[in-house]
């Protein structure tokens, strides 16, 4: 039997795109996306939970990332999840965990997309949030380099 990797986000960006060009021009974009869920606690009141999300783009669809993405965009997203590992300058074993998008849907309002590229003050995303997002993790590779986590 086959399996199935599939991923499907409605959330919002974290960042602008960090887009990078490696080797022959291959353009790849990264950016965190936040899905924030909401539920009925005990007491009756409304609580929220948000998860975040790192997402690789590659080629053209970095590209249209880049041009269209901003901090706080709404966008459904279609890929697979990813596991990586490497070694810190200490020795130690890390692992993250990605999404690599094969297809991405904006669903700002256009005059809602284009009022918070010219003001930053459009997202509600938090900054405590944000930071968590791993800027210290290697940039992906096209293809996985290594066998499984576990």
């Amino acid at each position: 039997m086959r399996g199935l990797n599939r991923v499907m986000l409605i959330g919002n960006l974290g960042k602008d795109p960090d887009v990078q060009y490696l080797e022959g021009n291959v353009s790849m974009a990264k950016f965190p996306l936040a899905t924030t869920e909401m539920f009925k606690e005990r007491s009756g009141k409304m609580g929220t939970q948000t998860e975040w999300h790192n997402i690789i783009l590659w080629r053209g669809l970095a590209d249209l990332a880049q041009k269209f993405l901003h901090k706080g965009s709404l966008i459904y997203l279609e890929g697979r999840l990813r596991t990586r590992s490497w070694e810190d300058r200490e020795g130690h074993k890390k692992f993250v965990t990605e999404i690599m998008a094969d297809n991405f849907i904006m669903l700002d309002r256009r005059s809602d997309a284009h009022s918070a590229q010219s003001s930053s003050s459009g997202s509600n995303i938090s900054q405590e949030h944000e930071d968590n997002f791993t800027e210290d993790v290697p940039p992906p590779q096209d293809e996985p380099t290594g066998g499984l986590p576990f």
